[in-house]
Formats: structure tokens, C-alpha cells, sequence
């Protein structure tokens, strides 16, 4: 990092820890696919099957859960606010996104559709927030 701008060092290391992050997140997604699926050619088409392992959807959100707060928050960064300025959007803006993905996934576990509705409105409020603040409060 001595080579990078000392204004921009901690971002780029946000950069960094999101990038392991995700890449841990997606090997682990895909092993979780790969154990819940057959695939098998048929022919010159495949069948796929599920194997009876369940798919672990909730890799998904753990991946959100942390990697969103940080990118928000590395996107704070380098607009260089003023420092009072960066730490509290940082924290509403990393504590809005955080709960909007946890609101997300009691949605995306359920099968009945008006309760997936009713935990995506709830997700909506801090999106919606999120949004608000990026366009109109800086």
C-alpha cells in the first residue's frame, strides 16, 4: 500500500477484505450447489436432479450482509466529507444496509408469497433510506 495516495489506503483495504469476502462466499455457494444437484448427460442433453443435500441459500445473504455495509462504506470514504462527516454516514449508512439485508432473508426462506412480500416491503424502508441519502443527502 505505500504506493497508494495515504487518503485512499483504507479503501483500497476495504477493497481488499470484500474481495476475499465474496470470493470465500462464492467457492462456497457453489460447493453448496454442486452437493445439491445431480447433473447427468442424457444423451446428448443433461437431466440435473436434486441430490437430497439441500442448497445453503443463506451463503447469499452472509455475503451481503458483510460486503454491502463495507462497500457503502468505502464509497463514503472516498468522497473525502469531512471526517465527522464520513464517520456518521459510514455507521447510518453501514447499519441501514446491514438491516435491510437481514430483513431480506426470512423473506427469501419463505414459501408463502404474501409473507416474501411482506419481508421485502421491510427490506424496502432501508434501501430506501440508502438510496435517500446517496442522491439527495450528500
Amino acid at each position: 500500500l505505500p504506493n497508494v495516495t495515504k487518503s485512499y489506503r483504507t479503501a483500497l483495504t476495504i477493497t481488499g477484505i470484500v474481495t476475499w469476502i465474496a470470493t470465500y462466499h462464492y467457492f462456497r455457494i457453489f460447493n453448496s450447489w454442486v452437493a445439491a444437484f445431480e447433473v447427468q448427460q442424457a444423451g446428448g442433453d443433461y437431466a440435473v436432479s436434486v441430490s437430497g443435500t439441500p442448497f445453503n441459500d443463506a451463503y447469499r445473504y452472509v455475503d451481503w450482509l458483510l460486503t454491502v455495509p463495507l462497500l457503502l462504506i468505502e464509497l463514503i470514504l472516498v468522497m473525502k466529507l469531512p471526517a465527522g462527516e464520513t464517520a456518521s454516514m459510514g455507521t447510518k449508512l453501514g447499519l441501514a444496509s446491514a438491516v435491510m439485508v437481514a430483513l431480506g432473508y426470512p423473506g427469501e426462506i419463505q414459501e408463502n408469497l404474501a409473507v416474501r412480500w411482506f419481508w421485502w416491503a421491510l427490506a424496502m424502508i432501508p434501501f430506501a433510506y440508502v438510496v435517500f441519502s446517496l442522491l439527495v443527502g450528500l
